[in-house]
């Protein structure tokens, strides 16, 4: 069980960032700057998670959940995230694991400075927080961490941070791209985790087609004409180097993603269970625009 919520919290930082980003209208490629016109929603969403699948040595019984989402902000002042995510997982003997996972973060428009803090409980004991900034200096990225320890280290200036990492799949689904890679820093695990992941972008889905099972984003009147892709977002461990074959993802998040920002119909799939978030709540709200 132990070992199933470190699997959970290593991901968070990766889910809090798909749930709404912004757009970066500085610091990206030409496709992404023209990706990045469009209006990015500051809203709260509420997402109810159940036990879609379990299976392996490690496998769940039940497990059920909400994560609370706020995002706000704009692009003069930066964006500001708020993430709690309370779950509970049964492992089927009696023996059942509460977490309690609290998120913020903050990140400049351009994509240059990137705060986090990330706090978490597991039975009502403290898991210990992380605490640190990323920011872009030259051609590499400067990361100060001063929790879970003091420590400053480098990173390759290639490496994107979540909203970037977004904002890129948007980009390249308006492009028609099925494929795409990136390596990822979000401050997740120990604060010093760099991810490689891989995108795989699906066929458009225009916001005037019959939907199935429609919820509260897919029924808002600002969401109803607005076009989303399905996504999945396999993580692997940057720094593994498999003996041979392809290498296991550590976790992989599926989802819709609106053009927006916004996301729907999470599926959080971490080997040995899988997650389903389903969007209860949505508000739209009230945002600052530039002057």
């Amino acid at each position: 069980m132990a070992r199933a919520f470190q699997t959970l919290s290593r991901s968070t930082r990766s889910l809090v960032l798909t749930l709404a980003v912004p757009a970066l209208a500085a610091g990206l490629s030409g496709s992404a700057k023209a990706a990045a016109n469009g209006a990015f929603l500051s809203h709260q969403a509420l997402y109810e998670l159940t036990l879609l699948k379990s299976r392996g040595s490690n496998s769940i019984s039940s497990a059920h959940g909400r994560i609370l989402y706020s995002f706000t902000g704009s692009a003069c002042e930066g964006y500001t995230s708020e993430f709690r995510q309370v779950s509970e997982m049964d492992n089927g003997e009696n023996k059942v694991t509460l977490s309690d996972l609290r998120s913020t973060s903050w990140e400049d428009a351009a994509g240059k400075t990137y705060r986090f803090k990330i706090d978490s409980r597991m039975n009502d004991v403290d898991t210990g927080p992380i605490d640190g900034i990323a920011e872009r200096v030259g051609d590499h990225i400067s990361v100060k961490l001063k929790q879970p320890q003091t420590k400053t280290f480098n990173l390759d200036g290639s490496t994107v941070f979540p909203t970037e990492q977004i904002q890129h799949i948007i980009a390249a689904a308006k492009e028609g791209k099925s494929i795409l890679e990136q390596t990822v820093y979000d401050g997740s695990d120990n604060g010093e985790k760099v991810f490689s992941t891989l995108a795989v972008i699906g066929q458009p889905i225009h916001g005037d087609q019959t939907i199935a099972s429609p919820d509260p984003s897919t029924e808002n009147d600002v969401m109803k004409s607005t076009t989303r892709w399905p996504v999945t977002v396999s993580y692997y461990d940057h720094d593994a180097k498999p003996e041979e074959g392809e290498q296991t993802p550590l976790y992989a998040m599926s989802f819709e993603l609106f053009e927006n920002g916004v996301s729907r119909a999470l599926v959080l799939d971490y080997n040995d269970f899988v997650i389903s978030g389903a969007l209860g709540k949505f508000n739209v709200k009230d945002s600052k625009p530039c002057k």
